[in-house]
């Protein structure tokens, strides 16, 4: 094969012409593949006479002329002229009469002895030998499984002939093609061209024509013999046999307790489509996810994927769309048969029929006196969510806490983890929201959520029946009256009142209602007695309580 390049006209007519003549005048800068001989081509070309008069043109006729190089199938001119061509180079040839049509010509077309000029573009080689050409473009550096057959992907693609030239793109239809693989649905080049793929890696895949569409082609857009060269994205992939997957991101050292169906879980989470698109999140909102696991409550793979957590967990749930939302998707953020991923910390959970849980950190020895109901207590406290955050503190204060136990001032767990305990004694204090603050939460406290208090009992007093303000140690006086009116006087204003009270306490005969503030308690008894509020007290006024109420059991003013 002689190449020449045609340069500056000569000065003079060099006389017949023994080769063709070929001017490369257009060779692409990256050229994968030369024709060869036996190799399968298409290209278009215009040819004309050396006066620039047409006798023919593929562009002409609207379709692009494929065949095999080499083998005596074009005439031997344009045989040799095509071999070494790159897809995309442009060639002028020149091919003398005795390597075209000779000295016969074609009637009515070309002429015996002519000289024939074709302008050449190549636009696909390939051989009946070839085999798919995959190119790695870029992949995850964290890959734990690649496409099977019989998986179901999910992925973006563009489509190009071999010369570049685009017949069809997802991305240009704004969705994902979704398609089971090794099932036949694809292409064979295709089908194979996905197999090994991980979620997010990017391929080239070259498909000879006897591995797409053949000598058919496609529609208008796909010719025959074309190679095709698509452009891959899996975006993600699943196998409908596929269960949830779990990925334990950290677990608490200490784990006490794991989640069961029934249990109410409070959780953040990150929603993620596989190729890391982001359509949901707690965290956005500020406010975690409140719900029973195992009810139906949520999607079914997150059903499953919650089970067995320990409180703090972060755990990645990955969801096969059976198990989520489907072929369907759901809203414009999660596509049909998409694969969900959640990543989830786990806050909190209890159970409806969780009690207060007690653990004692310290108990004083000879501990032989602890608080009962109605006793008047004074503690320490710090309270926080199970994650860690503080909520509130005693220590913030200058004096410690202070309530009678049963009077409902503090939440009922609470008042629960406060009872038995001595004077000194230190807890830890678990307490589930329907004994704490319940589903609505409360200043500075998140609705459903378990608390954790550590308490440490300063003091405690005896307390008084619920209702009473004053009981007597033994009998009341016969004549309490004449006791009580110290000047004599047939009334009793507040200060013999009280004065009384007082004796009586010190004298060991009785004992007031504990509290911070035992004036309050004594003028909320005389207002009691002064039943006319006129500021004394009459004969008439004074009944103890066991003749209002009948009880027997404790007297009181």
């Amino acid at each position: 094969l002689l190449l020449g390049v045609l340069g500056a006209p000569a000065l003079g007519d060099p006389g017949p012409l023994e080769d063709v003549v070929i001017d490369r005048y257009y060779i692409p800068k990256i050229c994968l593949r030369e024709a060869q001989m036996g190799d399968f081509i298409r290209y278009h070309y215009n040819g004309t006479f050396k006066d620039g008069k047409k006798f023919d043109s593929s562009y002409d006729r609207g379709a692009t002329v494929a065949g095999v190089v080499g083998v005596g199938r074009l005439i031997t001119g344009m045989d040799r002229g095509l071999q070494g061509m790159c897809v995309n180079e442009r060639r002028h040839l020149i091919v003398p009469p005795h390597l075209g049509y000779g000295s016969i010509g074609v009637a009515g077309l070309i002429p015996p002895d002519a000289t024939l000029y074709f302008d050449v573009v190549m636009l696909d080689i390939w051989n009946k030998n070839d085999k798919l050409q995959i190119t790695t473009l870029s992949k995850p550096e964290r890959c734990n499984r690649t496409v099977e057959n019989s998986d179901f992907v999910r992925y973006h693609y563009n489509g190009t002939l071999l010369d570049g030239t685009p017949f069809d793109s997802s991305y240009s239809k704004g969705s994902t093609y979704d398609t089971y693989v090794g099932t036949g649905w694809l292409i064979k080049g295709m089908d194979q061209g996905l197999l090994g793929m991980c979620a997010g890696e990017k391929r080239s895949i070259i498909i000879p024509p006897f591995l797409a569409y053949g000598e058919k082609g496609y529609g208008t857009v796909i010719p025959p013999q074309a190679s095709l060269v698509f452009s891959v994205l899996l975006v993600d992939f699943h196998n409908p046999k596929d269960g949830v997957f779990l990925e334990h991101l950290e677990v608490p050292e200490s784990c006490k307790r794991r989640a069961v169906t029934g249990d109410f879980v409070r959780y953040h989470y990150n929603g993620t489509l596989m190729d890391g698109t982001l359509f949901d999140s707690s965290y956005s909102r500020n406010q975690t996810y409140n719900t029973y696991i195992g009810k139906g409550y949520i999607i079914p793979g997150m059903d499953q994927g919650l089970q067995g957590v320990c409180m703090g967990e972060q755990r990645r749930v990955v969801i096969p769309p059976h198990l989520a939302y489907g072929e369907n998707g759901a809203g414009d953020k999660i596509p049909g048969s998409a694969v969900l991923i959640f990543d989830v910390h786990v806050i909190d959970f209890h159970n409806p029929e969780d009690p207060v849980e007690i653990e004692t950190v310290f108990r004083p020895e000879g501990c032989n006196v602890t608080t009962r109901h109605r006793d008047f207590v004074r503690y320490h406290y710090n309270c926080s969510l199970l994650d860690g955050t503080r909520l509130f503190s005693s220590h913030d204060y200058e004096k410690p806490q202070e309530v009678t136990l049963g009077a409902n001032k503090v939440i009922e767990g609470l008042n629960s983890g406060l009872l038995d305990m001595c004077a000194g004694e230190r807890r830890v204090l678990i307490i589930p929201p329907h004994l704490g603050h319940g589903e609505s939460g409360a200043r500075g406290v998140p609705g459903s959520a378990v608390l954790r208090f550590e308490v440490e009992l300063i003091s405690m007093e005896e307390g008084v029946p619920e209702g009473y303000l004053f009981i007597w140690h033994g009998e009341p006086p016969a004549n309490l009256y004449e006791q009580m009116d110290l000047n004599k006087d047939g009334g009793i204003p507040a200060d013999e009142f009280s004065t009384f009270i007082k004796t009586q306490v010190a004298e060991g005969k009785g004992r007031l209602m504990p509290s911070s503030d035992p004036e309050k308690v004594i003028a909320d008894m005389f207002q009691n007695q002064d039943r006319n509020q006129d500021g004394k007290i009459t004969p008439d006024e004074l009944k103890l309580k066991s003749d209002e109420d009948r009880e027997k059991i404790h007297e009181e003013l």
